[in-house]
């Protein structure tokens, strides 16, 4: 890459200057800058209404960018309808209403590769996320609405998955998850990297978030606030102002 150094990792997803909003009045983004190098875990955190699901909407296409750019390996994606986004590498799982709950596990997981020919590496994929999830193995006849919310997630991510993308964007993968299914989540998503799939998360729960992640960013107001390696974020008494309304740490 022309200026870059060879050392430095090749950056999967560069956002500079990125203002966007539901409305035309209001600015929900306002000049927001980050970057995720592939095959990084990268954590966006902050309090509600800072900006963070409406920062991965906006890349995936699903609001309007009013000025910046967004790239993926180096190319503009602006402008580029959200059901192409898959064609691209980059797919995102929303917080909600992620599954199809009339379908099965399985044809949850076959819509993911819809657009894919392949199908014999179809089969293959769909073997990896049984091993990847083995509960959704043990369900995958049964439809999906009659899952527990940590299943339905797994789906979920699953699906996404079968795309084959490499840049996973995920919309708080904990909400509303016991405990122990928090554990299991991100342990997940960690074994998700080991498939070669860049991830940018956006997450309430900090400590979980960043225990498996590279980086993070804190946002506050639209704007990145605090950025740096997630065990720095973790340890600095400011990101606990940002993202708790006090002046403590995560502990």
């Amino acid at each position: 890459m022309k200026g870059v150094p060879a050392s430095a990792p090749e950056a999967a997803l560069r956002v500079r200057d990125l203002v966007a909003g539901y409305t035309p009045e209001v600015d929900i983004l306002r000049g927001i800058a980050i970057d995720v190098a592939r095959g990084e875990i990268v954590t966006v955190l902050g309090p509600n209404g800072a900006g963070k699901s409406t920062l991965i909407k906006t890349i995936a296409g699903l609001v309007a960018v009013r000025a910046g750019r967004i790239e993926l390996f180096g190319d503009d994606i602006v402008g580029v309808e959200a059901h192409d986004m898959v064609r691209r590498g980059l797919a995102y799982v929303p917080q909600t209403d992620n599954v199809f709950v009339r379908m099965s596990v399985q044809e949850n997981l076959e819509m993911g590769a819809s657009a894919r020919a392949d199908r014999g590496e179809i089969e293959a994929d769909l073997g990896r996320m049984y091993e990847l999830f083995p509960r959704l193995k043990e369900r995958r006849r049964q439809p999906a609405g009659t899952l527990s919310g940590g299943e339905r997630q797994m789906v979920a991510v699953a699906r996404a998955l079968m795309a084959r993308p490499v840049v996973l964007m995920l919309d708080e993968p904990s909400a509303g998850l016991s405990p122990k299914l928090v554990g299991v989540v991100f342990e997940r998503v960690r074994d998700i990297r080991s498939l070669g799939v860049t991830m940018l998360i956006v997450e309430q729960n900090a400590k979980a978030a960043l225990a498996i992640s590279d980086r993070g960013y804190v946002l506050a107001e639209g704007r990145e606030q605090v950025s740096g390696a997630a065990g720095e974020l973790l340890a600095n008494p400011e990101v606990g102002a940002l993202y708790l309304g006090m002046r403590r740490g995560l502990a």
